[in-house]
């Protein structure tokens, strides 16, 4: 089946309700994507993320690269069977964990070598290596391989790399044609990442470029890096009135819950973050009061459930205080059940967000979302 998208409706504010049509399924847009690193989401089955309603997982080139291997993983037919996910995967590239590696690795046009974090030994990552990487994993998105660099950054840096992320997307976008044709599978998309850290000029001409190319989907990189949230919204504004309207945006790396629909009503269409699933493990968890940290005395003797507003499995049946007590004896339960929670929050938000841009008043749903969040403790 040849993956492809489609508008469905626009709201007043600009934001959009979607449908991404994938070889493993339909993706009702705007989507929050779990993060399943290394080919798991952290503390969950699949059967649970099922049960949750994920739609759509990512995994992370750079790691599966790195352990067990992208040809071990062909062999096994593919991420999908290689983990037992028969829904939609998107692969990043692996370039924001490998321009993490700050001491680890040297960047230049050709690619960017580095060592590996688990035994030092060293590797080349080109945009032609990455699709490579990715096509052997078998995703139904992939992700071209981009220069993500830090903030506070110049204007020359910012402007040098996103240079070289055009360039790497030209290479990537011929690589991909070639792999299809010499294997003769097709469905999957690449998308092209915009990036130009946070120089609106910058970001409008990669945007425009990057659009000329005619990708099948495009990202915005390189934000949630530590900038402000108002800086982060001010860049994503900027490209997606450059992209195509009839191409999802995917915003990469964010965000807090109460920032998901600010993100919606710039017209993005997919975001992925670790915040659930790592507070969750760190004994945060979201609700609609606020931040809970479970840990604190109080909930020692505390009855309540986590949120009681809440549906999920978890506040439908623990109390705080089993869930506090699990946590301080360090008990491998206390991850599953935060995380199950914590997922099934920004899943819950994202379906009240397509809900109501479906009845065209997102902009109430965000008032209302705001309130709970500054009023809540």
């Amino acid at each position: 089946m040849a993956a492809h998208f489609e508008v469905l409706k626009t709201d007043p504010s600009g934001a959009r309700l979607g449908r991404l049509i994938t070889p493993h399924g339909a993706v009702e847009t705007p989507v929050f994507m779990p993060v399943g690193t290394a080919a798991t989401v952290k503390g969950l089955t699949q059967e649970s993320l099922e049960e949750l309603g994920v739609q759509i997982l990512l995994g992370n080139t750079y790691h599966l690269y790195l352990r067990p291997g992208h040809e071990l993983i062909r062999r096994m037919g593919g991420l999908h069977h290689f983990m037992s996910w028969p829904r939609t995967i998107l692969t990043d590239s692996g370039g924001y964990q490998v321009f993490s590696l700050a001491d680890l690795r040297k960047v230049t046009d050709d690619g960017v070598r580095f060592r590996s974090h688990l035994d030092g030994s060293e590797h080349f990552l080109t945009p032609e290596k990455a699709v490579e990487v990715q096509r052997a994993l078998g995703p139904d998105i992939l992700m071209a391989l981009d220069e993500c660099i830090e903030y506070p950054a110049s204007h020359e840096r910012a402007r040098h790399a996103a240079g070289r992320t055009l360039d790497w997307a030209r290479r990537s976008q011929e690589q991909f044609a070639a792999s299809v044709a010499a294997s003769g599978v097709s469905g999957s998309m690449l998308f092209g990442i915009v990036q130009g850290g946070t120089y609106i000029d910058l970001r409008r001409q990669n945007a425009e470029q990057l659009a000329a190319l005619d990708f099948p989907g495009y990202a915005v990189g390189g934000l949630a890096v530590g900038e402000p949230h108002a800086l982060t919204c001010e860049m994503t504004a900027e490209v997606t009135g450059y992209l195509p309207q009839d191409r999802p945006r995917y915003l990469m790396g964010v965000g807090k819950p109460e920032d998901l629909v600010d993100y919606v009503r710039l017209g993005i269409d997919m975001m992925d973050c670790v915040l659930p699933t790592r507070n969750a493990r760190n004994g945060c968890l979201f609700t609609s009061q606020g931040r809970l940290l479970i840990k604190n005395a109080r909930y020692a003797d505390d009855p309540r459930p986590p949120d009681e507003t809440c549906r999920c499995m978890v506040c439908r049946r623990y109390s705080r205080a089993y869930l506090r007590h699990l946590f301080m004896a360090n008990e491998i339960l206390a991850a599953v059940l935060n995380t199950h929670h914590n997922l099934y929050f920004y899943l819950d938000i994202m379906r009240k967000i397509r809900e109501a841009i479906s009845f065209g008043d997102l902009t109430g749903f965000s008032a209302e979302l705001q309130a709970r969040f500054e009023g809540g403790s």
